[in-house]
């Protein structure tokens, strides 16, 4: 099997260009042409299982002390975005800086960590070096209230993941996440989030170069189809192009 961290670090990227990776669940990485590395929602452990009884499906790709990440960044709390076993080894290095929702303060305290930590909420906006991050909107019910969706802009391209997020069509006229270069969105259809034909509904109605799923495969309780995600693009915007990403896969925006 190849090794993952080492694809990662080894792969160059372009100037004008993003390398974009996906660890599986809701978790990728964002490179740019400089090797900045930026972790979003890495989900690297079994906890869930411990914690939930939910037990991972997918295979482990990369472990918390195999790469040194530039940033990390946690859309929510849940364990599956901000994954407890592995926050601690992945900013135990003096290195890597911490941007997450405000409800993952609380998890730090608990885990101990008190470093590098930098606390969002909508509308703020983060300096991450090669890569600007702006906090949007999203809903994922009224027990998540600080959940997050994130705007990350990189060499001029825009890459909008919505995050866990329920359908809101009322929030699609934002201008600021229309036609990006790369929008990730939910599929899963549990738990609050977008299924396949909401998804593809906020892709007609935002209209972006790419659209990328994720949040499905990794427990049986989130549900999720790719082939419903692509039956109903197929359907309801052909002229739009999308990616179904594999666990470990990459590729340059």
């Amino acid at each position: 099997m190849e090794n993952f961290a080492l694809k990662l670090m080894a792969t160059p990227v372009k100037a004008g260009e993003v390398g974009v990776f996906f660890l599986g669940q809701a978790g990728f990485v964002l490179k740019t042409p400089t090797g900045e590395m930026i972790a979003v929602d890495p989900y690297l452990s079994d906890c869930c299982e411990r914690y939930f009884g939910f037990k991972r499906l997918m295979p482990h790709i990369l472990g918390a002390d195999e790469v040194i990440f530039d940033y990390l960044v946690a859309s929510h709390a849940h364990f599956d975005h901000f994954d407890p076993d592995s926050v601690p080894t992945l900013l135990g290095n003096g290195k890597t800086k911490f941007v997450g929702a405000k409800d993952t303060a609380a998890e730090c305290e608990r885990l101990g960590i008190k470093d590098n930590l930098t606390f969002i909420a909508v509308g703020d906006k983060v300096d991450m070096g090669g890569a600007k991050l702006t906090a949007v909107r999203c809903d994922h019910g009224a027990d998540t209230p600080h959940a997050l969706g994130l705007l990350f802009e990189i060499e001029g391209k825009k890459i909008y993941m919505m995050g866990d997020t329920a359908y809101r069509p009322e929030w699609l006229d934002d201008e600021a996440i229309k036609g990006v270069d790369l929008l990730i969105l939910p599929i899963n259809g549990a738990f609050g989030n977008l299924d396949s034909a909401q998804a593809a509904k906020v892709v007609k109605a935002l209209a972006p170069k790419l659209a990328v799923p994720c949040h499905y495969w990794n427990f049986a309780q989130h549900y999720g189809s790719p082939y419903e995600f692509m039956t109903e693009m197929e359907s309801n915007c052909p002229d739009i192009p999308y990616l179904l990403m594999r666990q470990g896969e990459g590729m340059m925006l």
